[in-house]
């Protein structure tokens, strides 16, 4: 049973509450259109609510803020990132030459070619949170000095320290949406 809490202090979002008799725990938020939806456990009093709606809201905005990142804007904002990723994983030597974004590939999330020091990234990855886009463009700045997946190479990329936690959520992205991209390829 949905309660409406209408327009909020901030602004112009709605907030729907939905409170749920199986719901024990767990408290979740979405967007649905201009509305903020929470669902929540029935047995939630009235504060708690008002605290589980307040923290969903910074926690969305956060992560809509994060989506709206300026690398995830332009080809120019990607190549600053791979600037700041170069100097604090490769010593400032991992310097490409081109960094695009291109139209969906349909077997690799991002690729590079060292000859021209050049490398284009997936627009599937737009959405994906900053600390996976940062592992594929570390991953494609290693291959500018290593352009084979070795063990040279995988230690390299492992600097990053999100690695192995970035690989399982790209898996498991490509899984869900059945787009079979394999993660050895690039």
């Amino acid at each position: 049973m949905p309660s409406q809490r209408g327009r909020n202090d901030v602004g112009q979002e709605k907030i729907e509450v939905r409170r749920s008799k199986r719901r024990k725990r767990t408290v979740t938020a979405y967007r649905d259109g201009d509305t903020l939806v929470v669902l929540i456990p029935a047995r939630m009093t009235r504060a708690e609510e008002a605290h589980w709606v307040a923290e969903m809201q910074r926690k969305l905005q956060r992560t809509e803020s994060k989506r709206a990142a300026p690398s995830r804007q332009s080809d120019a904002a990607l190549v600053a990132r791979c600037a700041v990723l170069s100097a604090r994983y490769f010593d400032g030597k991992a310097n490409p030459a081109t960094v695009r974004w291109v139209p969906p590939m349909r077997t690799r999330w991002a690729s590079c070619t060292p000859v021209d020091a050049s490398i284009r990234v997936s627009e599937r990855l737009r959405d994906v949170p900053s600390w996976v886009l940062d592992y594929v463009l570390v991953h494609e700045l290693a291959h500018l000095d290593i352009p084979e997946h070795n063990a040279r190479f995988w230690a390299r990329v492992r600097k990053y320290p999100k690695t192995e936690r970035a690989i399982g959520y790209l898996e498991g992205l490509s899984a869900a949406a059945g787009w079979g991209i394999d993660m050895e390829e690039g």
